[in-house]
């Protein structure tokens, strides 16, 4: 059973029970919002990671709430992320908590997180898929591609990459029906080196424009 959210346009968070456990929504909702965007985190990290937090402060501006999610295993304190099916059965238990508010949502997450979105969207009703840092493959490891769940999301799908991924730049991906958004030089979590001359900052711009670019596309 879900905590009732508080009223209001103040960040908050809520638990939900799945079947794999308690998770946990964190919301920063827009003032008059026409959209929600769901962000799941990676196998490494939570809703910590600079591209999520960038995302929560700069669209709810712009009429998009944003629901940061937080996995099971995440919130019980464990430190090694289940299996991809595990993944999928905690994302889909949180789902109605998702759309309680009435808003299409667009499903996203960054790594991890992008792979159970891509996975999941179109049999959840999502209306397009963002993903952050996809992992198309292990580093140094490009044989073992996972272009298939990108390309079976079946939505429109944006998919924002550093430049300097190992887990992918955006040159190995295949061509398929997704937009391409590059943070030049960043890295799987979009830090960039202090010799390209490119702040963070001036990173998580790059990345919070061409989101929110692409969201003024999805109704």
């Amino acid at each position: 059973m879900a905590v009732v959210k508080p009223t209001g346009t103040a960040p908050h968070t809520e638990t939900v029970d799945t079947d794999t456990g308690t998770a946990r929504i964190t919301w920063a909702p827009a003032r008059d919002p026409r959209l929600l965007l769901a962000l799941g985190h990676g196998a490494g990290g939570g809703i910590e990671a600079r591209d999520l937090r960038a995302l929560a402060a700069a669209l709810p501006a712009q009429g998009v709430s944003v629901a940061l999610v937080e996995q099971p295993w995440r919130v019980a304190g464990k430190k090694l992320a289940p299996a991809p099916k595990t993944l999928d059965t905690g994302w889909r238990g949180l789902w109605p908590a998702l759309t309680a508010p009435g808003l299409p949502v667009v499903a996203g997450g960054r790594s991890a997180g992008a792979r159970v979105a891509c996975r999941t969207a179109a049999g959840l009703g999502a209306r397009a898929v963002l993903a952050l840092s996809f992992p198309l493959h292990p580093p140094g490891r490009p044989e073992k591609s996972r272009a298939d769940e990108l390309l079976a999301a079946g939505l429109p799908t944006l998919v924002v990459q550093g430049g300097n991924d190992p887990f992918g730049r955006p040159a190995e991906f295949p061509p398929g029906e997704y937009r391409m958004a590059e943070v030049p030089h960043g890295d799987h979590g979009f830090a960039v080196p202090k010799k390209s001359g490119l702040t963070e900052v001036r990173a998580m711009e790059i990345l919070t424009t061409s989101v929110a670019g692409w969201l003024a596309g999805i109704g």
